[in-house]
C-alpha cells in the first residue's frame, strides 16, 4: 500500500482494490497473449465485500480468476488479501466478481462473441494471476 493508497482514516481507499484488481486482471491477459483485449472489454458490473482495512506500507496480494466464460461475456472472481503487518496475520482484505463484455473496436453498446483464440487463451488452466506488493500495471 502506497501513500496515495490510503484516505483520511490512514487505511486504504475503496477504489485502490479496483487498481489492484485490473493489474492482476492485466497480468492474466499478459501471460495469456490475449492481443487487443483492452479497450474491447467494458466492465458492466462490479461488486464487492470490503472485509478488513489495508493499511499504509503494507504488502498486498491479488488472486484473480476465471469464474465464467459466457458468448460475449467474461466473469472474474478475486480476493485482495492484507500480508502480516505491524503484528497484524494476513487477512482477506476485499473480495468480489465482475463481468466484463466484449464490444469490438468501433462499436459503442453492441457487444459481439469473443474472439475463438482469446476464448481458448482465457480457458486454459490454470485461470489464475496473482500479484503481489503494490505493483501497478
Amino acid at each position: 500500500m502506497e501513500w496515495p493508497d490510503t484516505d483520511a482514516s490512514g487505511h486504504y481507499h475503496n477504489s485502490a482494490v479496483v487498481r489492484f484488481v485490473e493489474a492482476a486482471e492485466a497480468a492474466l491477459v499478459r501471460e495469456r497473449g490475449v492481443v487487443g483485449y483492452f479497450g474491447a472489454a467494458p466492465r458492466v458490473r462490479y461488486e464487492v465485500d470490503f472485509a478488513s482495512p489495508l493499511w499504509f506500507q503494507q504488502e498486498v496480494t491479488t488472486v484473480l480468476d476465471v469464474a465464467r466464460i459466457g458468448t460475449s461475456s467474461l466473469t472474474f472472481r478475486f480476493e485482495v488479501w492484507g500480508e502480516e503487518f505491524d503484528g497484524r496475520p494476513r487477512r482477506l482484505a476485499a473480495s468480489g466478481r465482475y463481468t466484463v463484455v466484449h464490444v469490438p473496436p468501433g462499436e459503442e453498446r453492441v457487444s459481439a462473441p469473443w474472439p475463438a483464440e482469446w476464448l481458448a487463451a482465457l480457458a486454459a488452466a490454470p485461470a489464475e494471476a496473482e500479484t503481489g506488493g503494490s505493483r501497478r500495471p
